[in-house]
């Protein structure tokens, strides 16, 4: 199996406070990777260190490259990052924030072209988001702000997309559209990484990271009965994971 990414981080410090240490974090290619554990466990703070998006002190491989030295366009056409409670586009109509994922794959100040025009109604459609392309971000819903910059980052097309509390403000039904979409990437033979605190949606990817107090405690396959136990150990012993019609769930007793 290919990996998209590895990340080996001895630190991220802020504020005099060690957010994260002793990292080592192989994300394997063409999966959905869930990183998952209590709040305060370092899961935005790891996903922001190895976009490249926070300081730390270590080393992030992104295809085998030493991130710091892709040229910055090369490596936003290869990442697509969605975070939480993204602020400062609040003045722009929806689907002009979902053109600016297509900027790493035209010129300077260049207009869009056909292909990204397409690229973005695609992935508008795919986020059920089309039907209010013209109104403003900030005139939306959490919900419906949430799918358009789910769409913002599907229209990059890039090999590899981390997602920061995707499912933040979306209802059930939403939620599981946006597991079709994380399936059909996969399929596609993309990698996604997201951090979650549904973890009965994150059983359901291929690969998980366990994170608590700033480490990673556990990284497996979200079937493997180890994991189950790690999963335990963090969130305490009335949690319950079974399988029920051929997924796994966890409940509290």
């Amino acid at each position: 199996m290919s990996t998209a990414l590895h990340a080996r981080i001895a630190r991220v410090r802020i504020d005099g406070r060690d957010l994260i240490s002793d990292i080592d974090l192989s994300i394997p290619g063409g999966r959905w990777t869930a990183i998952v554990g209590p709040n305060g466990a370092g899961k935005s703070t790891l996903l922001r260190a190895v976009a490249g998006l926070q300081r730390c002190d270590g080393d992030i491989q992104l295809g085998g490259k030493p991130l710091k030295d892709w040229p910055s366009r090369d490596r936003a056409r290869q990442l697509a990052w969605m975070g939480q409670q993204e602020t400062g586009a609040d003045d722009l109509m929806a689907q002009d924030v979902v053109q600016l994922g297509r900027l790493p794959h035209r010129p300077w100040l260049a207009p869009p072209t056909a292909a990204d025009q397409a690229a973005g109604q695609a992935a508008m459609q795919a986020t059920q988001s089309w039907a209010w392309r013209e109104r403003r971000l900030g005139s939306l819903s959490g919900g419906e702000r949430q799918r358009v910059l789910l769409a913002r980052a599907l229209a990059v097309q890039a090999p590899l997309t981390l997602m920061d509390e995707p499912l933040a403000h979306l209802d059930p039904p939403h939620q599981a559209e946006w597991m079709a979409l994380v399936r059909a990437r996969v399929a596609a033979g993309h990698s996604v990484v997201s951090v979650l605190h549904e973890l009965h949606l994150a059983l359901q990817a291929d690969h998980l990271v366990l994170m608590a107090d700033g480490r990673i405690v556990h990284t497996g396959a979200p079937a493997d009965p180890a994991t189950h136990a790690a999963l335990r150990r963090v969130f305490g012993p009335s949690l319950h994971i079974a399988q029920i019609e051929g997924r796994w769930v966890a409940l509290p007793l």
